[in-house]
């Protein structure tokens, strides 16, 4: 049972109108759209390949309760995470709703392009599924920084032809709108924020930046809100983790990061990387970690010395 209070609603809608330029006024046609209603699209959530970090954090979406956002105010009809059904009951259910189409679709982790059999649901490869689904979508939502630019998974080397979701849909021919969520893990509001004001006015309102990423969340870099900031401009650096300062010396990527952590907080509003003293590791960025970072070559090294056949 949710603890979610109307007062507490009201003041959601409020927080998200401003957040997306709207007048006062909006407050109440945003509240009215979100409010149970059959005619409500629903979302189906389908993971690649991911860790499943961003389903985990979407758990922890605040002030809007995940019990409000699952049943009532944007229904997601599957998540393998998250949902209880399994097995035949879960095939079953990402194929009616596919079927029956007019849902937003949200994809977690990158697409397994080359060895669709990497990842599979109910026996169907996950590229085929991922065609098939976007085909019948209102729209597509890449959430995560594997489902919008590769990530991990897009390291350099990897066998599975790991590809974001934006360029496996243009590879396949499928022009669908596709709003970017990067982050590593997205942080709950990014998601939630953006499904639900594209449930109240429509994703075709949703203002995205050339990159395709809602304009309310990633128009700012880390650095501009960053609590360390004066520090910067005093050009006083840290030059270990336990020392005072900015800490762009130690590697910091939020001057080259666009995303407003810093002005929402993590974890219900309690801290970011840099004001809990780490420096921001551009998760939200592309590439992040980068193709070579993470490469999988080494697979091939050890082969030479290990043969797996």
């Amino acid at each position: 049972m949710s603890n979610f209070s109307r007062r507490d609603f009201i003041k959601f809608c409020g927080q998200l109108a401003v957040l997306f330029g709207l007048n006062p006024a909006s407050t109440k046609k945003l509240a009215a759209a979100l409010r149970e209603t059959t005619q409500k699209p629903y979302s189906l959530w389908l993971q690649g390949l991911c860790c499943s970090g961003c389903s985990v954090s979407f758990l922890n979406s605040t002030p809007l309760g995940i019990a409000e956002i699952l049943t009532k105010k944007a229904p997601l009809v599957f998540n393998s995470t998250i949902s209880a059904a399994t097995g035949e009951k879960a095939c079953e259910i990402v194929k009616s709703t596919t079927n029956a189409g007019g849902y937003y679709l949200i994809i977690e982790g990158a697409i397994p392009a080359t060895m669709g059999e990497a990842c599979v649901i109910g026996g169907k490869k996950f590229p085929d599924q991922v065609v098939e689904s976007a085909q019948n979508s209102l729209a597509v939502f890449a959430i995560g920084t594997c489902a919008s630019y590769g990530g991990i998974s897009g390291a350099e080397g990897n066998p599975t032809g790991a590809m974001s979701v934006p360029d496996f849909l243009k590879a396949k021919g499928i022009n669908k709108k596709v709003v970017v969520v990067p982050g590593c893990p997205v942080h709950p509001d990014w998601l939630v924020g953006s499904l639900a004001y594209a449930v109240a006015f429509g994703i075709d309102q949703l203002k995205l930046d050339s990159q395709g990423r809602p304009q309310a969340f990633f128009s700012n870099r880390i650095h501009e809100k960053c609590s360390k900031l004066p520090d910067f401009q005093a050009k006083k650096f840290a030059k270990s983790y336990s020392d005072e300062g900015c800490l762009i010396q130690l590697g910091c990527k939020g001057p080259r990061t666009i995303a407003d952590c810093n002005s929402r907080l993590w974890n219900g509003e309690s801290n970011t990387c840099t004001k809990a003293g780490a420096p921001c590791v551009g998760c939200a960025q592309n590439p992040f970690p980068g193709k070579k970072a993470t490469s999988f070559r080494f697979v091939e090294e050890i082969e030479t010395l290990f043969p797996f056949k």
